[in-house]
């Protein structure tokens, strides 16, 4: 077992926040933390990495582990480069290759090689630092950073830029990248999916699922948590309850168990009944008085259950359309999306939106996802091409950087003015609705946490009453909780809804179609996220089967893989045959490797024989076949290297 957290309790002042946690991460595991936003997640885990202490209890650690840990929304603050920040991780292998270049060149030294004993001393170390700089991964992992990087969507164009430069979101991936490469004991991510678009999300998946060590993972993301963990802790009114499995399993057993605890206590509470209706019916009675007593003693003795309670404090509320629309909606023809004319982000985008449809809209970070929406809804401009709405179309749209709220007005004032009219029993009705209840609609709005501002924003959206809904993340900073109120209510919406959205799960929930957005303009697949993934996987193969024919008839046709920035696993599947060959071109490399390092030691030995080494002439040969066979064996390095790099892009 790496980690013990037991009887642990937090408090602050009067109040507690968790009492009485127990957690196990054993070796290799999987590890989720879920609940509410507020639960105490994000405390246990700082208390966990060693931040803060708890208030009783201990949490006990396997000795020697080593812990990675990355906070939510931090990143590195630093002044070195990407490249030079990520290298340091590896900061050992560098100096033990230093070494090895100081060996070889004392070693090439005229003076050396005719001093047996330093000779044979220095071969002796030298031989002993290769298979320690060998084994430790000392050939690679400069592929190694190169392949973590271009995951995070960094290129090698990339590498000298300074950290400090960068904006938040590519600072905490820097922060997650270091950490992937200093291959910690365990590995704690708190909100790790924050920042990152579809493609990178699914590469980190790949990437997690064969780390080494173990990770305890706080997320919203489902689909995140689906793909990688097995054991799930629930966080709920100041308890933590174990589950086997992953988030779906978790789901299911919650379920299960709060269906077999009513089960019990309603059992319970139709006995206690009995036994109260017989004492109350016969306690009076002479002739059943002692039977009335038995059982009265009988009804003090039960251990009675408590009635199951559910942290079910959760948002309640409805988008409902003042009027319908007519059938088509939207109707997008030949876009070019962007804010200058030199740097269009997308061309050409064609969307036909008809009434009750919902269609999400996926693609990587920066390739203008917000900014089609703003440019439908007329805050920016197209630089191309028309956006045509129907007849009856009445748009509401939630932003996820939440410019619409007013920070120095209260939660009342901002929902009290947009609507005078209403009466301000009303407005506290429908904020209670949203979660806002009591002081909490006397608040500032700048002082409201991120989740705190979504409802806010969803509340005002809500009031609006508008049959088309253009979302932009509205899943960012909620709770796993909230999201599926979201889902039900989305569901349940007699209207039209166009979203973009990083979360796979809330896309299979609530899309009917998928639109791809790319450079080269849009795509439509009609189905959830899944059924875009299927199709994706088999337009890769036909893709790769193409390719397989067209090389079969023109072999000139054969080009070198190139690497690129990031390539997406629909990429590597269309490039599956460049994979596997490459692959063998890698172990034949490391193969060479093996045999010119025995090569080289092979001569070394040969030089320290007495016969040899009092003969110049031979010792002057073996020398210039050392010289070559170190040549050989830099040349192979730089071979496997540039290999090693170029099926890292390709697996990207």
């Amino acid at each position: 077992m790496l980690l013990q957290v037991q009887q642990v309790t937090r408090r602050f002042g009067a109040d507690t926040l968790f009492d009485n946690v127990n957690l196990d991460v054993p070796e290799h595991g999987r590890v989720a933390l879920v609940g509410r936003n507020g639960a105490g997640k994000s405390t246990l885990v700082r208390m966990i990495t060693g931040i803060d202490a708890p208030d009783e209890g201990q949490i006990i650690y396997k000795k020697g582990m080593t812990i990675g840990y990355l906070a939510q929304d931090t990143g590195l603050d630093s002044n070195k480069s990407i490249w030079e920040e990520m290298a340091s991780v590896f900061q050992e292998l560098q100096d033990q290759e230093e070494e090895l270049h100081r060996l070889e060149e004392r070693m090439s030294d005229p003076d050396v090689i005719n001093d047996k004993e330093q000779f044979e001393q220095l071969s002796k170390t030298y031989d002993q630092r290769q298979t320690s700089f060998k084994n430790n991964n000392g050939y690679g992992y400069r592929a190694e950073i190169r392949g973590v990087l271009h995951g995070f969507e960094f290129g090698e164009e990339d590498y000298g830029r300074s950290i400090n430069e960068l904006s938040g979101g590519q600072k905490t991936q820097l922060a997650l990248a270091k950490l992937l490469l200093e291959k910690r004991d365990l590995l704690v991510l708190d909100e790790p999916t924050n920042h990152l678009d579809v493609e990178t999300l699914t590469w980190l998946e790949g990437y997690i699922q064969s780390y080494k060590g173990a990770l305890l993972i706080v997320s919203h993301d489902r689909y995140f948590l689906d793909r990688l963990v097995t054991e799930v802790y629930e966080m709920s009114m100041g308890t933590v309850t174990h589950f086997h499995g992953n988030y779906s399993a978790y789901v299911t057993q919650k379920a299960a168990q709060l269906q077999r605890q009513w089960k019990e206590y309603d059992k319970q509470q139709h006995k206690i009944s009995q036994l109260e209706d017989f004492v109350n019916r016969n306690i009076v009675r002479a002739s059943t008085t002692k039977r009335a007593q038995a059982r009265r003693k009988q009804l003090q003795k039960i251990d009675r259950i408590q009635r199951p309670e559910a942290d079910d404090k959760v948002a309640h509320f409805a988008f409902t359309p003042r009027r319908q629309s007519g059938n088509i909606i939207l109707t997008v023809k030949d876009l070019a999306v962007g804010y200058d004319p030199s740097k269009i982000l997308a061309q050409p985008v064609n969307i036909d939106i008809k009434k009750h449809q919902a269609i999400a809209i996926v693609g990587p970070n920066g390739v203008g996802k917000s900014t089609l929406l703003k440019t439908i809804l007329g805050k920016i401009p197209a630089l191309a091409g028309s956006v045509t709405f129907g007849t009856g179309v009445d748009t509401g749209y939630y932003d996820q950087e939440q410019k619409s709220l007013h920070g120095n007005k209260t939660v009342l004032a901002e929902l009290w003015d947009d609507h005078p009219t209403t009466p301000e029993k009303d407005i506290r009705t429908i904020l209670g609705s949203f979660l806002f209840t009591g002081e909490d609609v006397d608040k500032l709005v700048h002082s409201l946490s991120g989740g705190e501002k979504a409802r806010l924003l969803l509340t005002k959206l809500a009031m609006k009453h508008d049959n088309f809904l253009i979302l932009d993340e509205p899943t960012n900073h909620l709770d796993i909780d909230s999201r599926q109120v979201l889902e039900n209510t989305l569901n349940d919406f007699d209207g039209t809804i166009l979203f973009v959205s990083h979360d796979r799960y809330f896309i299979n929930q609530v899309a009917t179609s998928v639109v791809e957005l790319s450079a080269k303009g849009s795509e439509l697949f009609l189905g959830d996220y899944d059924y875009f993934i299927e199709k994706k996987q088999e337009q890769a193969a036909v893709a790769e089967k193409k390719q397989e024919e067209a090389l079969e008839k023109d072999p000139s046709l054969a080009v070198k893989p190139v690497s690129q920035k990031k390539q997406s696993y629909q990429q590597s599947k269309e490039r599956q045959k460049q994979e596997r060959k490459l692959a063998r071109q890698v172990e034949t490399l490391e193969q060479q490797l093996n045999d010119l390092t025995e090569k080289k030691s092979q001569v070394e030995t040969t030089m320290t024989q007495p016969e040899i080494f009092s003969d110049q002439a031979k010792m002057a040969d073996l020398q210039k076949q050392l010289e070559e066979i170190t040549k050989q064996i830099e040349a192979t390095e730089n071979d496997w290297e540039e290999a090693s790099l170029t099926l890292e892009d390709l697996s990207d």
